[in-house]
């Protein structure tokens, strides 16, 4: 009886060494995929890296170099984007490029916030800066989320450079 006793504690302490193992494996891959996901800070800091690279290298080079998907103006699940800080005419986005030259003035998000227009308003603001919250899908999403974009207007320039993380 002893040996039986034995062999099922043994077996038990598999399993649970099994189950423990899975669940550490589990929590590791939800950390990794919380890594990918940008941050306020990093928003904030790609937009600047934007707005130097217009000082240094002119705007064609920032545009080029913002429409480059594989560039360093996309990373984990975001991207800086380029617009005209009045009329929100798309001048770069690598994620969809297809918006360029279009307005985007009168998108709304689900709750009726007009996203471009409010990024217009911040850029044209004294302060030439500011953040949008609304709600947008996330990349990989259909269902929208709560989204917060950095956008701070171009010195000199009716431009403003925007990038946006979710919660």
């Amino acid at each position: 009886m002893k040996e039986m006793n034995a062999m099922v504690m043994a077996g038990l302490n598999k399993v649970q060494a099994l189950l423990l193992a899975g669940f550490l494996l589990l929590s590791c891959a939800s950390l990794a995929g919380g890594a990918e996901m940008a941050t306020k800070e990093e928003c904030v800091a790609k937009v600047q890296a934007a707005l130097k690279l217009v000082a240094d290298k002119g705007i064609d080079e920032a545009l080029r170099q913002v429409q480059d998907s594989s560039g360093p103006f996309v990373w984990k699940d975001s991207y800086v984007f380029v617009a005209t800080a009045d009329e929100a005419v798309v001048k770069a986005h690598a994620v969809k490029p297809g918006l360029i030259g279009k307005s985007l003035l009168n998108v709304k998000d689900v709750d009726g916030v007009m996203i471009f227009a409010e990024i217009a308003k911040a850029a044209s603001s004294p302060e030439g800066k500011g953040w949008i919250h609304y709600k947008w899908p996330k990349p990989d999403a259909t269902d929208p989320s709560p989204k917060h974009t950095y956008v701070e207007k171009v010195p000199g320039m009716n431009l403003c450079v925007g990038a946006g993380y979710h919660d």
